[in-house]
């Protein structure tokens, strides 16, 4: 039927007072919605000309429009979202048509945002969608809903702990039971639990009692600073207060501390260390069993095996460590400068554990006198064992410092001159190779200059693939101080003698290589033209 032609039949039913209305209306609405019947009200639900409206079913269903513009609850589901509300609640079907069915025991509960789980899984629908529960006063005002829930624990569950602790339950509980509170650990409270307190039953400190006329459990609020709080004092404040000054949380009668007892009413006083010390390390039987104290050894094993044992007597452990602690010696450098090797230079300075800890265990005899027991020999196969024979770094090097040589050049074949005894071996003796290394020469570094030193002469002067720089030069610095021209093939007389070096040697360039030109012809036409 055309748009117009339905909107001719509506005002001919109108003008004829409603008469026609049986023939137009698909059927007799259901119940819930059987208050607007009437052709007046059609355009309550319906647009003219188009499909039932879901925007005007949602103008009177207001809670469940609040619902879905929040994206809360099934009709916000991947289910039912953008659907229309007739494809599910159709009218239309009778007075005593049902518009809300589904199946109770298939229902993917998922979908509405608040997953069964646990205990509530097996609650039947009516158990938590009564108005017992239902909060919001304009939809108990209708005969049934499945709306005015929400997800908070207390909106089924009466608040046990009377607004005493955080109201997200699940906190503590979870959805299977409420005792035990599984999910709750003591540690996150401001009280920990250590020694025997782990194994005491929660009632045994958090006493039920009747508040508000509801049984309530006490969890917050209670008293512990001291241990009198929950424990009668035997010793009725003949100790103080202060139980943890004998007494642990293991036990009462056990690994007592005994921190109050004067010890030096006894014959060894307590002094550093000793004071930390369980009373029972000591004390395995009866405080008053007496104990032998006269050596470290009486308690103490000999750590040392009887590496300092003389006659097969190892000393007192007193001799070199007092009661703050083992870790500190009182062996001094004077003692250990008496010993087989005196501490010299740099020695001095070095920790103890560097020479005596190089494994897990301390070791103090047989650990080595020379150089190469404890430095790696880095000149090894780099110089020639005649100048320091046995290994013995002394011969160059000294205590204070490796940088400090005071070895004899003069010795080698080559000797050390003007400039060249300013430099510092390493100058000469380690060089980066072309892999970025520091390598090292002595017995194959070659005494010629140009091994250190760049020919900026371009090879003029080389003999037999040498150059001597030595011929012109001299030690102090780069002057040509030896050079003589009257030795070379040609003579400086008469007007020569005042021309500058530069009018007849002049710069030039090979390969990108600059250099002053000293070979050059001795012909007259060759500068006079």
């Amino acid at each position: 039927m055309k748009v117009g032609k339905f909107i001719y039949i509506l005002l001919i039913s109108y003008l004829l007072g409603g008469n026609c209305m049986a023939q137009i209306s698909p059927g007799e609405l259901s119940s819930v919605h059987s208050h607007l019947e009437g052709i007046s009200n059609c355009t309550k639900c319906h647009v003219v000309g188009e499909k039932l409206s879901n925007s005007k079913c949602l103008d009177c269903h207001k809670e469940l429009k609040v619902r879905i513009f929040q994206n809360k609850g099934y009709h916000s589901s991947v289910e039912v979202k953008g659907k229309e509300c007739a494809s599910c609640h159709s009218d239309h079907h009778g007075k005593n048509f049902k518009i809300i069915k589904f199946d109770e025991k298939t229902f993917n509960h998922n979908l509405t945002g608040f997953n069964l789980t646990g205990a509530h899984s097996k609650k039947a629908c009516k158990d938590c969608h009564n108005f017992k529960h239902i909060k919001i006063q304009s939809i108990k005002n209708k005969k049934f809903t499945f709306l005015g829930l929400t997800t908070d624990c207390k909106n089924c569950h009466e608040d046990y702990h009377q607004k005493t602790l955080s109201e997200n339950c699940s906190n503590c509980h979870d959805a299977n039971a409420f005792k035990p509170a599984t999910k709750f650990n003591h540690t996150r409270s401001s009280y920990q639990l250590t020694g025997k307190h782990k194994t005491v039953e929660c009632i045994k400190c958090h006493k039920i009692e009747t508040r508000n006329g509801l049984k309530f459990q006490i969890f917050k609020g209670l008293q512990y600073s001291k241990c009198t709080n929950c424990h009668v004092d035997v010793h009725k404040d003949k100790f103080g207060q202060n139980c943890t000054q004998c007494h642990t949380n293991e036990s009462f009668t056990v690994n007592k501390q005994l921190n109050n007892f004067d010890h030096s009413k006894t014959k060894y006083i307590l002094e550093d260390k000793h004071l930390t010390v369980n009373c029972k390390l000591c004390h395995k039987q009866k405080y008053t069993t007496p104990l032998k104290h006269d050596k470290c050894t009486d308690c103490h094993k000999d750590y040392h095996l009887g590496q300092f044992a003389k006659n097969g007597i190892s000393p007192d452990c007193s001799a070199c460590h007092n009661h703050k602690g083992f870790v500190n010696s009182l062996y001094t450098i004077e003692q250990h400068n008496k010993s087989v090797f005196a501490l010299q230079g740099a020695h001095n300075a070095v920790p103890c554990f560097d020479c005596h800890k190089k494994t897990e265990k301390w070791q103090f005899r047989e650990i080595g006198k020379k150089c190469v027991d404890c430095h790696k020999n880095i000149h090894a196969d780099f110089i020639s064992k005649k100048y320091y024979p046995e290994n013995d770094c002394q011969i160059c090097h000294s205590n204070n410092s490796w940088n400090e040589i005071k070895f004899e050049h003069s010795k080698t074949n080559f000797e050390l001159k003007g400039v060249h005894k300013l430099q510092t071996c390493s100058s000469c003796h380690f060089k980066i190779n072309s892999d970025g290394l520091k390598v090292q020469k002595f017995a194959n570094l070659s005494v010629n200059c140009s091994n250190c030193h760049i020919d900026k002469h371009y090879k003029q002067f080389e003999k037999e693939g040498v150059t001597d720089c030595n011929r012109c030069h001299e030690f102090d610095n780069w002057k040509a101080v030896k050079f003589n021209h009257n030795n070379t093939a040609f003579k400086l007389d008469g007007k020569h003698e005042k021309v500058e070096c530069k009018k007849c040697h002049k710069p030039t360039e090979i390969n990108k290589i600059n250099y002053i030109l000293y070979k050059i012809s001795v012909k007259c036409e060759s500068c006079h033209s």
